[in-house]
């Protein structure tokens, strides 16, 4: 099993100093608005990820005032207590140590707690442009393939060397071919890899989500909803090798300064009834989607880890029907091996949802 058993946060956020322990295998969270329920479990999602889910700019992490901040966990893994902190330091410099040695990279700890969100702002994943499904797709299998994640890390990196290029040429108007050679040829060869680990990983991850969904929106009499979902993974590289498309956009790449298609333009195109989800789907309908998404990838990270995900819920309860919920919570909470932390302003919403389950629980009030 896999469990926070106590947090320490110091200028975190709004968070001066405080800590919790943590008791019960579900933890509601309650509170008003603006108390910081959702920065606490974004200090749970920081010591499992090294990175804020809610904020790139890390100043942002920091409390109003301060300089920096440290995040303290004490979780057990299997039968063993680990100790993690991360540090952010007046410099800027970040520090990430389990029990008291530090990582050299921190794409080292990434995995090791796996750990899943569900919060408002995820419906971008449903209405958004093609980069939040990216971003989705990257994060499950970077938790789950150490060699994706490397691999990912090496084609950012290369694509932007080679979009600066392309930029020099469109600029100097100075042309280096033998150089976009060498790196069409490095991000070729880890841009297929990825293609192959995403493709291979949609195959079964998909299916998945078509199945929680139709749980998930499933009406009262059991019966499930006439609803036509369908998912289709967009890739140019379906139809061609990298190397080709690469190759065969130079000119337009040089014109656009940068490069114009490949991995990084993938999409998963999602459709209700034959046309796209989110030009149709009523507001109980995404959330629903959004909820399968995520279930799925919890199941995914849980087959790959042998180890139920850590999973943060975050005001879950707004825009979604008494029936759904009670479809998400069986899901998540007693079908669950691991922990749920899940956050609301109201307490005894959140218990009478929580008490028919017959689980364990424990109610944090932030004020």
């Amino acid at each position: 099993m896999l469990a926070f058993q106590t947090i320490s946060l110091v200028h975190f956020k709004n968070y001066q100093q405080r800590s919790f322990t943590f008791e019960a295998p579900i933890i509601g969270i309650h509170g008003n608005n603006g108390v910081g329920k959702t920065n606490l479990l974004d200090a749970i999602y920081y010591l499992c990820i090294t990175k804020s889910y809610f904020t790139r700019i890390e100043t942002n992490n920091v409390l109003h005032g301060q300089s920096g901040f440290r995040l303290s966990g004490d979780i057990k893994r299997w039968d063993k207590e680990e100790n993690a902190i991360c540090i952010v330091r007046e410099n800027g410099k970040k520090e990430f140590l389990l029990d008291e040695e530090p990582y050299e990279k921190f794409s080292q700890h990434i995995g090791r707690y796996p750990c899943v969100v569900i919060a408002p702002d995820d419906a971008v994943l449903i209405t958004g442009d093609s980069k939040m499904r990216r971003t989705l797709l990257d994060a499950i299998l970077c938790q789950v393939d150490k060699k994706y994640l490397q691999n990912l890390i090496a084609y950012k990196r290369i694509l932007t060397q080679r979009n600066a290029l392309l930029k020099s040429f469109f600029e100097t108007g100075k042309k280096d071919f033998t150089l976009l050679t060498v790196l069409d040829e490095q991000l070729s060869q880890y841009g297929t890899d990825l293609f192959e680990s995403r493709r291979t990983f949609l195959q079964t991850y998909l299916p998945l989500v078509f199945d929680f969904y139709k749980i998930i929106a499933a009406t009262k009499n059991g019966s499930s909803q006439t609803e036509d979902i369908a998912f289709t993974y967009v890739s140019s590289l379906l139809d061609m090798d990298f190397a080709n498309i690469l190759k065969m956009n130079r000119q337009k790449d040089y014109l656009a300064q940068r490069t114009t298609d490949g991995i990084h333009r993938d999409d998963i195109q999602i459709e209700l009834n034959g046309q796209p989800f989110k030009a149709i789907a009523s507001q109980g309908q995404r959330k629903s989607l959004l909820f399968a998404l995520k279930l799925a990838e919890f199941e995914k990270l849980k087959e790959a880890q042998k180890l139920a995900p850590i999973l943060l819920l975050d005001d879950v309860f707004e825009k979604l029907d008494e029936t759904r919920i009670g479809n998400l919570l069986q899901l998540v909470c007693k079908n669950n091996e691991g922990q749920v932390f899940i956050t609301d302003t109201n307490k005894e919403r959140l218990m009478q949802h929580i008490e028919p389950l017959k689980v364990p629980y424990q109610m944090i009030a932030l004020s």
